[in-house]
């Protein structure tokens, strides 16, 4: 059943609410949804149609659009925050999510949106053709993998509005996808303005966190199964049915959410409930791995931010591992929501099976349900930034004494062919030689993998602090862009302000500046304005010279 309102002029239609009402009570409600008399989401959702009803106008919504429910948040104390997606003559608005505030009563508060303004085209009809859309981007996708020689390349392009660029435009967005020379999957989203054919942004469609994590060193680690006649399932009935399998070194080839080839999540299973070696010689070792990581994903979200699963309504994604053939690489999938593990290829990378890799790609899930931060510029590196951040207090939390918490990313899985220690060094981002330490006007041009270095030192100095110091064993000096002292807040409230900027103020266009805004909106919500740790989220993003 759709969750969708329908705006009709100046009315809202009552056949949308009703649907919308009937399918979150039916799916959506969460048993803390009650509690302590706060709004329910379905309620929540109830008061936002009215909102959108009164101030429709504000909002930039007409006749021609219609406003989709992704999430719900409702605060201890009954306010209510729901996000939605837009879609103009059904056509999605890349840049058209917004985010409606309410009190606890459930009056309109306010609201952030991703793109300002209208939304209103002469035309809705494209002067370039899908076909034509479908070739520049398979182009784009063989341009940024040069030198490889790609196979089963397919591309289908969808038609959207555009209000994330500047000026508002008809565009095509199209997927293009193939496989590498060793069958490995590679992607690539373009976005083509419908009526010139020119190329207006382009990133890569599989997010990523190249080699974050570590190797089988989780230790011995307590798993939940399922019992099935006189075997187990590596399947874990307390979090949602999340359960690993072997994809037997295949891979996939899927595009908007359409698969041609899926590779195999065969579930592993085990006589005695005794699973792996520690050791590759045995292929459930790294299934150990991606369970754990799972499980303590799953657990850091439920219990420190009362986040019921990924998408926040208690179902369990799935893990794949053995992908590909010596895939350096390890990603989050939306259309299978799921997991998927490389096992390297010995010289540059581990098994990419790790602890701090699960945490770092589901919450790419996470971001998927909540803000959505475009996967290109500052709102891309603010996406990875939110994976590292997240993904690293998942490894703090865990407090595991195999992999003790740390601020380095991928140190584990490292091998001598890379060169570096780990990939990515939060204290002082521009030690792996790429990424940036500090904001400037150029940020946004770099891979979002570097340009996230921003948010990562940020996060770092505000859990931290600045200048040498020794944690768990391992040396962090970390500068400021103004020579600022700051004193760090600890990593318990690092989570919580970027939590809640993610989940309630950040939209799909948030830049570093909009980062800077969301969290000292989170800080002011949870401690309130000029509290000190308020006052530290302002330091610390001056130190990294977002002002």
């Amino acid at each position: 059943m759709s969750r969708t309102a329908h705006i009709r002029g100046s009315r809202l239609a009552t056949a949308g609410i009703a649907a919308t009402t009937a399918a979150l009570l039916a799916t959506a409600l969460s048993p803390a949804a009650h509690a302590e008399g706060r709004p329910t989401r379905a309620t929540a959702i109830q008061h936002a149609a009215t909102a959108l009803v009164d101030h429709a106008a504000a909002l930039g919504l007409t006749s021609a659009e219609q406003a989709a429910v992704r999430d719900v948040i409702v605060d201890k104390d009954g306010t209510q925050h729901v996000r939605y997606d837009r879609t103009y003559h059904r056509l999605p608005v890349l840049g058209g999510d917004f985010v409606v505030h309410l009190t606890p009563a459930g009056a309109y508060r306010g609201a952030n949106r991703a793109s300002r303004g209208t939304v209103s085209l002469p035309s809705t009809t494209p002067q370039v053709s899908a076909p034509k859309a479908a070739g520049l981007a398979v182009n784009a996708l063989r341009a940024a993998n040069l030198g490889d020689r790609l196979q089963q390349v397919k591309a289908k392009p969808q038609l959207i509005v555009d209000a994330l660029h500047g000026a508002l435009r008809l565009a095509w967005r199209t997927n293009a996808v193939g496989l590498d020379s060793l069958g490995n999957p590679v992607a690539r989203t373009v976005l083509t303005d419908a009526r010139t054919g020119a190329q207006i942004d382009a990133w890569d469609s599989i997010e990523t966190a190249t080699g974050d994590g570590k190797s089988l060193y989780s230790g011995t680690v307590g798993l939940e199964t399922t019992q099935s006649g006189s075997t187990y399932q590596l399947k874990d009935p307390t979090r949602g049915n999340t359960y690993t399998g072997d994809a037997a070194n295949k891979t996939d080839l899927c595009f908007l959410g359409i698969c041609f080839q899926r590779a195999p999540a065969t579930l592993f299973t085990d006589a005695d409930n005794h699973w792996g070696t520690g050791t590759t010689a045995d292929r459930s070792s790294a299934a150990v791995d991606a369970q754990y990581g799972t499980n303590e994903t799953w657990d850091y979200y439920r219990y420190v931010h009362g986040r019921n699963g990924i998408a926040g309504d208690g179902k369990g994604s799935y893990n794949r591992v053995h992908y590909g053939s010596n895939y350096n690489n390890a990603f989050w999938d939306d259309s299978c929501f799921c997991m998927t593990y490389g096992d390297g290829d010995g010289t540059t990378f581990g098994p990419l099976v790790a602890l701090d890799v699960a945490g770092h790609e589901m919450t790419h899930g996470v971001t998927s349900k909540t803000a959505a931060l475009t996967y290109s510029g500052e709102s891309g590196g603010l996406n990875e930034a939110t994976s590292d951040i997240l993904g690293t207090l998942v490894e703090w939390y865990a407090n595991n004494s195999s992999d003790p918490g740390d601020y380095l990313i991928g140190e584990k899985i490292v091998r001598s062919g890379f060169g570096k220690t780990a990939l990515r060094y939060m204290d002082q981002p521009s030690k792996d030689g790429s990424s940036a330490d500090y904001w400037s006007s150029s940020v946004g041009n770099l891979d979002v993998h570097y340009s996230s270095g921003v948010a990562n030192h940020f996060a770092y100095l505000l859990a931290e602090g600045s200048g040498p110091k020794t944690i768990n064993g391992v040396s962090y000096n970390s500068p400021t862009y103004n020579g600022s002292t700051v004193t760090g807040i600890g990593r318990d409230k690092l989570g919580q302000i970027w939590y809640r900027a993610l989940t309630v103020y950040m939209t799909s266009s948030t830049n570093y500046a909009g980062a800077r805004t969301a969290t000292l909106n989170a800080a002011k919500d949870l401690y309130g304005a000029g509290s000190t740790e308020y006052n530290a989220v302002a330091a610390a993003w001056s130190a990294v010279n977002v002002n």
